[in-house]
C-alpha cells in the first residue's frame, strides 16, 4: 500500500524556511524588547529576583532554574524589568523558531513555517509569557523542544534522540514539574498508536539518566526539606480544583486565541492520518484528562496545544486555498491578534485595563508597586524607635515588592510567613519592637494588639493586593483594587509574630 499525502510530506521535510522565519523573530524580539518596560515588574517578577539572591536547589514552590535565570538577567541587564525580562524575550523567539522547525518536521513548506512563526508569536499565551519572565515561559520553550525532539524519534526511530529527549526533560524538571505530564500522555498514546519500537532501545534508559543526573541536586533538597513543591501543588488541586475544571474547555479556546482552533483541528486531523505521528494528536486529549482529574491549571496544556497547531496551519492553508476562504480567515486573524496584542502586551491605558484583566489578570499584577512601597514608607516614618521594628508583609509579592524598591525609601529587609520567606527566616528575637503590617492576614487579629491604620495606597486596579476595610481583621483576600495597606501595632505583636 502506497503512502497517503500526510506521510509522504511528514517523512520529508522542505528546506528551512531561515529567511522568513529570521524576519518574524527579528520583529518578536523587537516588539518585545521596546514593551519589555510596560507598566513594571510582575509580582512573582519580584520573588524571582529575591529567590536568585538566595540561590538554593529548591524553593516552595518551584524549583531553582528560573530564580538562577533572573539572577544571571539582572546581573548582566541590569536590576530592571527590561533587564530581567531579556530571558523571556530570548525564550519567546526561541520558541516561535522551534515551532516553525516543528512545522517542518510535520510537512510544511515555506510559507507554513513562517505563518507558523509568524501565529506563535501572536498568540495570546506566548504573548503574555513572553513578556515577563515566569516559569511558564521556561516551560514552553522546553516543552516545543521537547516535541521537536520527539517528532524526529518517531520519525526515523534513531533512539539516539532519546538523549537530546532526556537532556530537554532535565533543564524542564530544573525549572517546573509539568514535564512528566507530557511525557506520561506521548508515551500512552506511542503505546496506543505506535510505533512501539522505539521503547526496545538502551538510549531510553540513557536518556533516562540524563534527566535524573540533571534534577538529582533538586531530588535531594526535596526530599530534606519534606517535599514542600509536592505539598504546594496540592495547595492549588484543593484551592482551585473546581475552578480549574469548569473553566478548562473556555480557557484552552480563549487563552491561545479563538481564531486558531481551526488551525490546531486541522492540525490533530493531520497528525492523525500520519501513522509514526499519531501519537501527538492522542497526546493531547490524554493530557487534558490527566490535568482535568488533577484540578490543574487551564493553561499548562497549552504548549502541547501549540505543538497541534503548529501542525494544522500547513493543512489549514490548503484548505483555504481551496475554498477561497482566505480573505475571511485573515480578517478573523487580524482580530485575533489585536486581542491578543491587548490582552498580552502593555499597550492599553493602565486605568482601562479593566476588560483585559477579565482574561489575563497578570497584567494587574505589574501595576502599582512603587507607589505601593512608597505608602510603605510613609507608614515606617511614623515609627518612632526603628531599631529593634519590624516590617512584616503578608505575601510574597509585598515582600519582594519591598525588597526591591525598599532601599530607595530607607525601609528595613521586610520579612513573611508566605512561600519561601517562609524558610528565609523569622525576625531575630532582639527585633522586639513595632511591627509595621502590610497587607491582609488571614490569621486572627488577636495576633497583633494595638493596630492602627495608618496608610493606604490604591491604583484602582484589579488584582491580588486588594485588602479588607482593616488590616487587622481576620479573613480571607479578596481579588480587586491594588490597595496596599499598612498599620503600626505595639511591640507585643512581634512577639506573636515571630513566635
Amino acid at each position: 500500500m502506497g503512502e497517503t499525502a500526510s506521510e509522504t510530506a511528514a517523512r520529508t521535510r522542505a528546506p528551512f524556511a531561515a529567511g522568513g522565519v529570521g524576519i518574524v523573530v527579528l520583529v518578536q524580539t523587537a516588539v518585545l524588547t521596546v514593551l519589555s518596560g510596560g507598566y513594571g515588574f510582575h509580582r512573582d517578577e519580584f520573588y524571582y529576583v529575591a529567590a536568585g539572591n538566595r540561590l538554593a536547589w529548591g524553593y516552595v514552590d518551584q524549583p531553582p532554574l528560573t530564580p538562577a535565570l533572573a539572577r544571571l538577567a539582572t546581573s548582566l541587564f541590569g536590576d530592571t524589568a527590561p533587564g530581567l525580562r531579556v530571558v523571556a524575550t530570548l525564550a519567546g523567539v526561541a520558541t516561535a523558531l522551534v515551532l516553525a522547525l516543528l512545522a517542518r518536521e510535520f510537512g510544511a513548506g515555506y510559507a507554513g513555517q513562517v505563518i507558523t512563526a509568524v501565529v506563535t508569536a501572536l498568540s495570546g499565551y506566548v504573548l503574555v509569557v513572553s513578556h515577563m519572565l515566569s516559569t511558564t515561559t521556561i516551560d514552553m520553550l522546553v516543552w516545543s523542544v521537547l516535541g521537536l525532539f520527539t517528532a524526529r524519534l518517531l520519525k526515523t526511530g534513531d533512539g539516539r534522540w532519546w538523549l537530546a529527549i532526556g537532556a530537554a526533560t532535565g533543564v524542564g524538571l530544573l525549572n517546573k514539574w509539568l514535564v512528566p505530564l507530557l511525557l506520561l500522555a506521548l508515551a500512552v498514546a506511542v503505546c496506543i498508536t505506535g510505533p512501539r519500537k522505539v521503547f526496545r532501545t538502551w538510549w531510553l534508559a540513557a536518556g533516562a539518566a540524563i534527566a535524573l543526573a540533571a534534577v538529582a541536586p533538586v531530588l535531594v533538597w526535596e526530599a530534606r526539606n519534606g517535599w514542600p513543591m509536592v505539598t504546594f501543588a496540592g495547595g492549588i488541586s484543593e484551592n482551585d480544583g473546581a475552578e480549574n475544571r469548569l473553566m478548562f474547555v473556555p480557557l484552552q479556546i480563549a487563552y491561545l486565541s479563538p481564531a486558531l482552533v481551526p488551525v490546531w483541528i486541522a492540525g490533530i486531523v493531520r497528525l492523525w492520518k500520519t501513522p509514526r505521528l499519531r501519537s501527538f494528536s492522542l497526546a493531547y486529549p490524554i493530557l487534558c484528562v490527566v490535568l482535568l482529574a488533577l484540578g490543574g491549571k487551564p493553561y499548562y496544556s497549552l504548549p502541547l496545544l501549540m505543538l497541534l497547531t503548529a501542525a494544522g496551519v500547513q493543512p489549514a492553508l490548503e484548505w483555504f486555498a481551496r475554498h477561497r476562504a482566505r480573505r475571511w480567515w485573515l480578517v478573523a486573524a487580524g482580530l485575533g491578534a489585536a486581542v491578543s496584542l491587548a490582552i498580552g502586551l502593555p499597550i492599553v491605558p493602565a486605568q482601562a485595563l479593566g476588560p483585559v484583566l477579565a482574561l489575563n489578570k497578570e497584567q494587574g499584577e505589574q501595576i502599582g508597586w512603587p507607589g505601593f512601597v512608597t505608602t510603605v514608607s510613609d507608614a515606617w516614618r511614623q515609627v518612632p524607635e526603628k531599631a529593634n521594628a519590624v516590617v512584616f508583609t503578608s505575601n510574597y509579592g509585598e515582600a519582594s515588592a519591598i525588597e526591591h524598591y525598599g532601599a530607595a525609601h530607607d525601609l528595613p529587609a521586610p520579612y513573611s510567613g508566605h512561600m519561601s520567606y517562609a524558610d528565609w527566616g523569622p525576625p531575630p528575637d532582639r527585633m522586639d519592637g513595632t511591627v509595621v503590617l502590610v497587607g491582609a492576614f488571614d490569621r486572627p487579629a488577636r495576633a497583633f494588639t494595638g493596630c492602627r491604620e495608618v496608610a493606604v495606597q490604591d491604583t484602582g486596579i484589579d488584582n491580588d493586593e486588594r485588602a479588607p476595610p482593616s488590616p487587622c481583621a481576620p479573613g480571607p483576600r479578596p481579588l480587586g483594587r491594588h490597595s496596599g495597606r499598612a498599620s503600626a501595632t505595639s511591640p507585643d505583636a512581634l512577639g506573636r509574630v515571630a513566635a
